[in-house]
């Protein structure tokens, strides 16, 4: 039981980041969302909101990069088309004033990274998970055949495109921003890796819920 309420502080957290990010976050609203009674606070998070951030960021960042590790690496096109479906949904849901909740963590802290706070907790959290969706798209395009320096470079463009796509996105309130930047890196793909273009998708992956 007291993990299934950890558990549920900390998706309510990662919504509430989602939606407000690290300011307009309050524990009332992790409370009514998760059902947890008001003494499970510092119960579950001794170290206050800011440990609280910290385990959203981590546990989002650890939950997407499962996700990235699982798009099919038949070719890099086959990567990168699986990854702009996956995160399409998610980007449309910045289109009705949502976001990433990693990148709201990093944005709302003080920038220190050197761990000795609280917030620098936060911030670390922050890079660990962006860090982590990088390694994972590249070890997925390295799968498809690319160089590993290659796979990185390709890996971190892609990470851009979708913090990126979410910023725009949710100030414009279309999806056009991400389906520009969609196509733009489809074209690039399939100019750069021509022999493998024509292989269709053979399933579509599943959302990933930055």
């Amino acid at each position: 039981m007291a993990a299934d309420t950890h558990a549920r502080m900390i998706e309510a957290a990662i919504e509430s980041l989602r939606r407000r990010g690290v300011a307009g976050m309050s524990f009332t609203d992790v409370l009514n969302a998760s059902g947890a009674a008001r003494g499970a606070i510092y119960h579950h998070f001794p170290g206050g909101k800011a440990q609280l951030v910290a385990a959203a960021a981590e546990r989002n960042g650890r939950d997407v990069r499962a996700r990235f590790a699982s798009l099919p690496a038949a070719s890099p096109q086959h990567v990168v088309a699986a990854f702009l479906a996956a995160v399409r949904p998610v980007v449309e849901a910045s289109t009705a004033g949502a976001g990433c909740a990693v990148a709201a963590v990093a944005i709302g802290s003080d920038g220190s990274n050197d761990g000795s706070n609280d917030s620098g907790a936060s911030q670390l959290a922050a890079a660990h998970a962006f860090t982590s969706w990088i390694e994972a798209l590249a070890s997925r395009l390295a799968a498809a055949g690319l160089a590993a320096g290659e796979a990185t470079d390709l890996a971190a463009t892609l990470i851009t495109l979708l913090e990126g796509a979410h910023i725009l996105c949710r100030a414009v309130g279309t999806l056009e921003p991400f389906d520009q930047a969609a196509r733009a890196a489809t074209g690039l793909i399939r100019c750069r890796y021509p022999l493998a273009a024509a292989k269709p998708l053979s399933a579509r992956p599943r959302s990933a819920s930055t």
